[in-house]
């Protein structure tokens, strides 16, 4: 095997979403209720639903910058690459960076669809997130077969709506939903609580997998105001360690065979000392715990459950018999900045090369099509899946993959060489909160 004869599935990447997202999926009526993307004088854009606004649109989204002018203050759909909300240009950056099938979670939703869950009116907010399916499973996910792995999000705080939405959506296609790491910090029901277990059953029944986000409940907290904000992006992929050792121990599992749990961006070179721990405080601990397994170890019951991802993790993907070959997958996170577009298929040949074919293949693609019942080779034709085939096209086509500035200016580069702290990412924010005085719709 070389390069160019991988196949690559991305479990974890992202959607900007675009401003007329809801029109095609909402009645007039609803439309009038539904989240708007607005524009203030200052050329922001931003989204308004009830009495709140999102004002990020792009978070961190600067694939294609120069990578003196990354960070997470795009505040505007013109300081992005269109690929990052328009579905033909990403299928453009697809190609040119070898990639086949992605999984797109969302942006002002939440990567979880945490945000209707602060809505006033529920019952809106319900009809909202089946309004935000049907866009992504029918337009961004419909508009190329075989290319977007859909992916629903659901109304957290109504668990037999959840059921009901889970019913629906795998009618459509879609055999992955998100969720919160710890729901408790969105004033939810930990996973613990009786309140999840329909939603348990019914991935289990319809082969659902229940994604888990970093970011969407543990987070490291900045040490300080004046820690380096390296600091804080070091650990943040590895935050979703607390999470997994949570979920480990959700006794769903042992009932549920078919409940598999995927921890997004986390990387996987942390695993084994988690699955060794998790073992040895089992044994040192149970007898006064009480907690069981049902005759299992705590690593053996992740290795039946879980699915894990990395971007680039060298020494994780060398210890892979210690992780386990069928739980790992491979994620680009087009379009942030840990993204390594368009060079996703160099960067992740130089760690596999050396290892045997068949887990080259389990973790690029096959393990990806098992446990998220999408498969882009019935589809498309295996010969047309391949990094060669995708970059050959990206070539006819002549995808422009050059670094273009965005035009705007980087207020860390104006800091003079100081290093940029935690204190000046948590002030970015906050400047960027308002309550939308001002603005206008964006026309579109």
């Amino acid at each position: 095997m070389n390069k160019e004869d991988m196949i690559l599935m991305s479990v974890d990447d992202h959607v900007i979403e675009p401003p007329d997202m809801f029109k095609q999926h909402l009645s007039a009526t609803e439309l009038a209720k539904a989240p708007t993307f607005m524009t203030d004088d200052a050329g922001m854009n931003f989204w308004v639903f009830e009495d709140r606004k999102v004002v990020n649109v792009g978070l961190n989204a600067v694939v294609g910058r120069p990578k003196s002018e990354y960070g997470c203050e795009p505040t505007a759909l013109s300081q992005i690459r269109e690929a990052a909300y328009n579905i033909d240009k990403r299928i453009d950056d697809m190609n040119a960076d070898g990639v086949i099938s992605s999984m797109c979670f969302g942006t002002f939703v939440g990567f979880d669809g945490g945000f209707f869950v602060g809505a006033k009116d529920r019952t809106n907010a319900t009809r909202m997130v089946k309004a935000y399916n049907d866009w992504h499973i029918d337009e961004w996910a419909g508009a190329h077969p075989g290319r977007m792995i859909p992916l629903a999000i659901v109304p957290l705080w109504d668990n037999l709506a959840c059921v009901e939405e889970i019913k629906r959506v795998v009618k459509k296609g879609c055999h992955a939903i998100s969720l919160p790491d710890n729901p408790t910090v969105k004033g939810l029901p930990s996973i613990h609580n009786e309140y999840w277990d329909p939603v348990w059953a019914i991935c289990d029944e319809l082969r659902v997998v229940v994604n888990c986000h970093i970011g969407t409940g543990y987070q490291p907290p900045h040490p300080s105001m004046e820690s380096p904000i390296n600091s804080w992006i070091t650990s943040m992929p590895i935050s979703i360690a607390n999470s997994a050792a949570d979920w480990m121990h959700l006794a769903a599992l042992g009932k549920y065979k078919n409940l598999k749990i995927s921890l997004t961006e986390g990387g996987i070179g942390w695993i084994p000392y988690l699955l060794e721990r998790a073992d040895f405080s089992f044994e040192q601990h149970n007898q006064w715990t009480n907690m069981s397994f049902g005759g299992k170890k705590p690593s053996e019951v992740f290795r039946e459950h879980f699915i894990t991802c990395f971007i680039d993790d060298q020494f994780g993907i060398k210890n892979y018999a210690d992780i386990g070959e069928d739980i790992i997958c491979f994620e680009t996170d087009y379009p942030h900045s840990d993204c390594v577009w368009p060079r996703a298929a160099d960067v992740l040949w130089d760690s596999v090369k050396d290892l045997p074919e068949r887990v080259i293949n389990k973790v690029t693609h096959l393990n990806a099509i098992r446990e998220f019942s999408f498969d882009p080779l019935s589809m498309l034709g295996r010969e047309n899946c391949t990094v060669g085939a995708l970059q050959a096209v990206a070539r006819r086509d002549g995808v422009d993959t050059s670094v273009v500035s965005s035009g705007g200016h980087n207020p860390h580069a104006e800091a003079g060489g100081r290093v940029v702290t935690s204190g000046d990412l948590v002030k970015l924010f906050a400047a960027n909160v308002g309550e939308g005085e001002g603005a206008s719709t964006e026309a579109s």
